[in-house]
């Protein structure tokens, strides 16, 4: 008698309802019945004939176990059986793209940017490991309750074979209608072909058949004209007919769409795009998976009131026998679905850039500085990448993976420029030092005991000047348990380029007491409606002071046009935080003189005391 596949179950899982169906098979929400932990099942059904498919999707997946990446979700187990196959990911409350696309319409462009670059940074992971994705579209994107989009399902879900056609005929690249083989640069063409639909509410061919639809894909011109002026030559260069005129991967096209995006939309797009995100996500938590579900044991953070807040519900391992703890989870409809991995995106820096590529940006001051008889010093703040790994006895090893550091060059002096250095690291170390101290601690329950330990940064210059640079980091540690669910946040540093010192709140504002505190707040403008809860009762001196080793609740960083207050709370509601700017000539006058002049306001006359 013949088994039906779909009664095919995994055990030590417990089902606790289906996510969506399709023609390859079936993905669940399911509670792992060890650990407690949700996670979502993909089952696949084997039909005769797969056994090459199967062990090829047994070695896609191995390789997409060892991707970790923010805007990747995490794979733990692949499971062959007489049946079918199934793979075991990370649960995470979201919405696809495609939905909230249907629901809202056309994006922002900041949005849609971000939603791309997102793509983009994951698409770069997989090409990193040797996987091109081959079927990108809205569906196999996710997006958070707190604006940060994840990429889903990397074409591991044929079982019958390679087609090299595979994908969605809208967003398939010319090569591929060809019939030749897909590679980074056909990521590159459908993740442009979605973005375009993101930014103007329509796919860039529509034709009535698949014949005439390929048609347009091979000969017709890029619609360039339908999307906004800034971001023609963007989308020109990403759907390039042939796969040569394209970037050769993701990763180039990140720093050319940052480039594009910050001179057409200004250094804060991202901020913008990644708020817009969140309040489209938010809107529609109620179809989140994860929002109705009871996740049994441990409190795990799957309640509707979690979903509105967009804190994203991360799975434990799925325990013994394992093909591996990487990358994967299902949010519904896909192989892989959005994590749960805790990453703020600060915006980008407001320098000019003098060069790009390899997904860094360099920038240099502009305007001379210092004394002395000599030529003044050109320093250039640069992004670099740091990657290591680091033994830990009875854990995991530490592994830093892809974190983003700011380092400086062109100062005449090296033991100074080690110290700016050192210092502009300061961030990532205290960071890495924190996350080491809690993976190697006792922990009391099995549940939190760490199954990986891998940290991640992205870091933002926000001014760099010939006296000062001013940077933001966000970060992602990843525990690959339930403890993974709150979001870390994000920390400034703020580097006087003549002394190597890092500056305080004290070492920047004349006074940080009561009277100093509150003549700030009178200058700053009000914060918006969204933000307001973030400090419901304003500033307060002990905003700006480390409390029992953590973060200050405010921070300071520095653009070209205003100091910003980060305001970073330990309230959900607050979901990234929120930033305070305010314009130079409403508080120089608060300002220590020194650091006013290492301002690119030091030049406009200051305000009268009022």
């Amino acid at each position: 008698m013949r088994v039906d596949e779909d009664l095919w179950r995994l055990g030590g899982f417990t089902e606790l309802r289906e996510l969506g169906t399709g023609a390859q098979g079936r993905v669940v929400l399911a509670r792992h019945d060890e650990g407690g932990g949700a996670v979502a099942i993909k089952y696949l059904a084997r039909r005769e004939g797969d056994d090459e498919a199967v062990e090829a999707l047994r070695a896609e997946a191995g390789m997409l176990a060892r991707v970790s990446d923010p805007h990747v979700v995490r794979l733990y187990r692949f499971v062959s059986g007489r049946h079918g196959a199934a793979l075991v990911m990370e649960a995470v409350n979201g919405v696809s793209l495609k939905r909230l696309l249907a629901e809202s319409g056309p994006l922002e462009p900041e949005a849609a940017l971000t939603v791309l670059k997102g793509s983009l940074l994951g698409l770069a992971a997989a090409h990193a490991v040797g996987v091109v994705h081959r079927d990108y579209k809205p569906a196999n994107v996710v997006v958070r309750g707190d604006g940060l989009s994840k990429l889903i399902d990397f074409g591991v879900a044929a079982l019958a074979g390679d087609d090299s056609r595979s994908g969605t005929p809208a967003y398939m690249a010319p090569e591929v209608w060809r019939g030749e083989p897909a590679s980074p640069a056909t990521d590159v063409y459908s993740a442009t072909c979605v973005f375009f639909e993101c930014v103007t509410g329509h796919r860039p061919y529509v034709a009535e058949g698949v014949a005439a639809l390929m048609a347009r894909h091979l000969n017709d011109d890029v619609p360039v004209e339908a999307v906004p002026d800034g971001l023609r030559d963007l989308v020109a260069r990403g759907m390039a007919k042939e796969a040569d005129g394209r970037p050769p991967g993701a990763e180039v096209f990140v720093a050319e769409l940052e480039a594009a995006a910050t001179t057409a939309y200004g250094s804060d797009w991202e901020r913008r795009g990644v708020r817009a995100l969140a309040m489209g996500a938010v809107a529609l938590a109620a179809l989140f998976p994860l929002g109705a579900a009871a996740l049994g044991s441990g409190g795990a953070a799957g309640t509707a009131a979690g979903a509105a807040s967009g804190t994203a519900v991360a799975a434990t391992s799925a325990g013994g026998g394992s093909a591996g703890a990487g990358a994967g989870a299902a949010a519904g409809g896909g192989v892989l679905a959005a994590t749960g991995a805790k990453v703020a995106v600060a915006a980008v820096g407001t320098a000019a850039a003098v060069a790009a590529g390899g997904g860094t940006a360099a920038y240099i001051a502009s305007g001379g500085g210092g004394g002395g008889t000599g030529p003044a010093p050109r320093p250039v703040a640069a992004i670099a990448t740091v990657n290591r790994t680091t033994p830990l006895p009875g854990r995991p090893a530490l592994q830093i993976q892809n974190a983003q550091v700011v380092t400086v060059t062109g100062l005449s002096d090296p033991a100074l420029q080690q110290r700016v250095n050192t210092a502009l690291r300061g961030p990532l170390d205290r960071t890495v030092a924190s996350f080491r101290s809690y993976v190697t601690g006792p922990h009391t329950s099995p549940v939190t005991v760490p199954r990986c330990a891998t940290v991640a940064a992205k870091a933002s210059i926000r001014y760099s000047g010939p006296r000062l640079v001013s940077a933001v980091y966000s970060f992602d540690t990843t525990t690959c348990t339930v403890a993974d669910e709150d979001p870390d946040g994000s920390l400034t540093v703020n580097v006087d380029l003549r002394t190597g010192r890092a500056l305080r709140a004290q070492d920047i504002l004349r006074d940080t007491g009561p009277r100093g505190v509150a003549a700030l707040a009178r200058a700053m403008p009000e914060l918006p409606p969204d933000d307001r809860f973030c400090l419901p009762d304003g500033l307060d001196p002990g905003d700006f002071l480390e409390r029992d080793g953590l973060r200050p609740v405010v921070e300071i960083s520095f653009t070209r046009e205003r100091m910003e207050l980060n305001i970073d709370v330990s309230n959900p509601d607050c979901g990234l935080g929120a930033v305070w700017p305010v314009p130079y000539p409403a508080i120089m006058n608060l300002i220590q003189p020194d650091v006013a002049a290492a301002l690119p306001a030091a030049a406009s006359p200051t305000p009268e005391r009022t």
